[in-house]
Parts: structure tokens; sequence; C-alpha cells
């Protein structure tokens, strides 16, 4: 299974990711934005706090999003 290495929050809300296969990609957290659970991402200084634990992304509160839907949806790079 493909799993999040690294993680660097860049401007306009995209995340630019490292895969466990050393894959880059970047993938845009602006679809999901309005969606309940992500509401809170929308302060960038919070979206900014993006931190990769047990394989995806992370924040404070239990924001994440699966590995498999970062690595299906993101863009390679």
């Amino acid at each position: 299974m493909i799993r999040v290495a690294g993680v660097v929050p860049e401007s306009n809300f995209h995340l630019s990711l490292i895969f466990t296969n050393h894959e880059k990609h970047r993938f845009d957290m602006r679809l999901y934005l309005d969606l309940p659970v992500f509401q809170p991402l929308k302060n960038p200084s919070f979206f900014a706090l993006a931190s990769v634990s047990y394989g995806t992304v992370v924040r404070s509160g239990g924001i994440d999003i699966a590995p498999e839907t970062l690595y299906n949806l993101s863009r390679g790079g």
C-alpha cells in the first residue's frame, strides 16, 4: 500500500506530497474545504499545520484524509 512519507503545505490550499514509492504529487484541497469536516482548514494558519502520521496527512482535531485519496486524486510532478 502506498502511504504518504512527507508533506509541505503550500499557498492556495495545495499540498506537496511525497509518497513511499518516492513519487511526488500535488493535491488541491480547495475542492474539499466546504465539507463540514474540512472547514477549519479554510484558516491558512491552521492549514499550514499539516504533518504526516501513520502514512497520511493529519492535523489536530482528527482532521485527516486517506492516503489512497491523496494518491489517486493528486497530480504527479
